[in-house]
């Protein structure tokens, strides 16, 4: 073979490679008794998370309108990746950016906006008990006071679903030839939710999607409460998620997705986030129900973000109230477990 044909296709940007992301097996994690568990690694994105896709989405779609030009500030609310997704996008087409966030984000993934060049806004106010309202007011007014402003709007923009229907699931379904039964996926924005469920019955396919929810969301009508766990449930329904119909949704506790982070890197090796961790935490819950069953994991982004939060055992004792020896007797005696995970029907 010549070397001319070894070289691989040379991609154009950084923008280019988001997507096709890896589908792998997991064989240690959970046991579910002949059936097959895959995870969809979604920080293999170059952003570092499954929020590249609509970031690049939104923004495209605002410069083929025309709402976005030469100069166009684009101002968003975001718990951290969306933030960092959009950084990337607009330090690429040159776009000032700001992003407005609350105490809650993660210094690491403040900096890592920064290194992008967009503008940090900090709400350090609730707004009737929830930041999200907070945050969402914040942008009106930075709205009303920077001309041409464009605010992308993750929470309503179909653009957002769309991508992960074209994108995550499609990919999925192509990775496993249409043949699998089950789709868990985190829910915020509710996004990826929408764009999943959108694939599955414009498809036709079989397999059943099951939102995973924060305990303390308010999503499918849940009860408001604390919340420690970034990019998991919400304090306000997104327009995004008004009117959806799902057959299934588990609501996790901040403990289930820190013990399930910790166990899958002992277990795989694998480094995931705090809402992947309560992904993991729902399928082990339910894999009595999955013997037997193709079962995928959709997992947002990557545990790195997360080592001064759930894989530091100071803060898990702090905020959780779980010394690192009783973490770890979770971790690693399965029996012990006290899960969190329980149906609802919206």
């Amino acid at each position: 073979m010549s070397s001319e044909k070894c070289l691989r296709k040379v991609d154009r940007g950084i923008l280019s490679v988001i997507g096709q992301t890896p589908l792998i097996e997991l064989d240690r994690h959970i046991d579910l008794a002949g059936g097959r568990l895959y995870a969809k690694l979604e920080a293999f994105n170059p952003g570092g998370s499954a929020k590249d896709r609509p970031a690049r989405a939104m923004i495209e779609s605002g410069i083929a309108k025309g709402l976005v030009r030469r100069g166009t500030t684009i101002i968003e609310s975001t718990s951290g990746n969306m933030g960092i997704g959009l950084a990337q996008v607009c330090r690429y087409y040159d776009l000032p950016l700001i992003c407005v966030v609350d105490p809650r984000t993660q210094p690491q993934n403040l900096a890592i906006m920064k290194a992008y060049g967009a503008q940090v806004d900090v709400v350090s106010t609730p707004l009737r008990g929830d930041y999200l309202r907070a945050r969402l007011a914040r942008v009106c007014h930075l709205l009303e006071t920077t001309t041409n402003s464009f605010w992308p709007n993750q929470y309503a923009n179909p653009e957002n679903p769309r991508a992960h229907r074209t994108g995550t699931i499609a990919e999925i379904d192509r990775q496993l030839q249409g043949d699998y039964d089950y789709v868990f996926v985190a829910v915020s924005s509710t996004g990826t939710l929408q764009g999943c469920q959108q694939f599955l019955q414009s498809r036709g396919r079989r397999a059943k999607l099951v939102a995973i929810d924060a305990v303390g969301s308010v999503l499918f009508g849940g009860t408001p409460g604390r919340r420690l766990i970034p990019g998991l449930g919400a304090g306000r329904v997104p327009p995004l998620a008004r009117g959806g119909v799902h057959s299934d949704v588990l609501r996790v506790s901040d403990i289930d997705c820190v013990v399930e982070c910790r166990r899958l890197a002992y277990r795989e090796a694998i480094l995931v986030g705090g809402s992947g961790g309560g992904v993991l935490s729902a399928i082990c819950a339910m894999r009595n129900q999955l013997a037997g069953k193709t079962v995928v994991a959709v997992l947002h982004d990557s545990g790195t973000r997360y080592l001064d939060t759930v894989f530091d055992d100071e803060w898990v004792e702090t905020n959780l109230g779980l010394t690192a020896e009783e973490l770890a007797s979770l971790v690693h005696n399965e029996k012990s477990v006290s899960m969190k995970a329980r149906r609802t029907c919206p």
